[in-house]
């Protein structure tokens, strides 16, 4: 079951694109955050909302927001198709142990081996405060990140 509005965000350590650890806690009392998890980096409605994102990044640097982008691919493969689709968020691998930060929030299908397509919106002091879960096939629509944030 994912995490629920309310709920304290699990707190983690990935390694992004770079290979330089992110940790969801870094962001507490300084911006709220944007957690996004996502199936495979390459694929089309994976690679259409990432780039939907970097289109939009003003929206969530004016709302005081961090986004983070989180799938099961490995920092190699997350670092090749951010610099080829010009992503400047980080991107933060969920690859080992394989997919135990997409566990911890409740969207990884084990029938899969892959996130979903969950979004997490938490605030300054680590709560929950939006989600949505999609399935793999069904993007989501930025415009309602904007408006969760807009509530902060």
């Amino acid at each position: 079951m994912a995490i629920q509005v309310g709920d304290k965000a699990p707190d983690f350590e990935l390694k992004d694109n770079h290979g330089a650890t992110v940790r969801l806690s870094d962001y507490r009392g300084g911006k709220n955050v944007v957690l996004l998890f996502y199936p495979f980096a390459f694929t089309g409605v994976c690679t259409g909302e990432l780039c939907e994102l970097r289109d939009n990044l003003p929206q969530f640097d004016d709302r005081d927001t961090q986004l983070l982008a989180v799938s099961n691919d490995s920092i190699h493969t997350l670092r090749v198709f951010a610099e080829q689709e010009g992503l400047e968020y980080p991107l933060l691998s969920d690859f080992w142990p394989h997919g135990e930060v997409s566990r911890a929030y409740g969207v990884f299908a084990e029938d899969k081996g892959c996130a979903v397509r969950g979004t997490f919106v938490i605030d300054k002091e680590g709560v929950v405060r939006w989600t949505v879960v999609n399935a793999l096939p069904d993007a989501r629509d930025l415009n309602e990140y904007v408006k969760a944030l807009d509530t902060l």
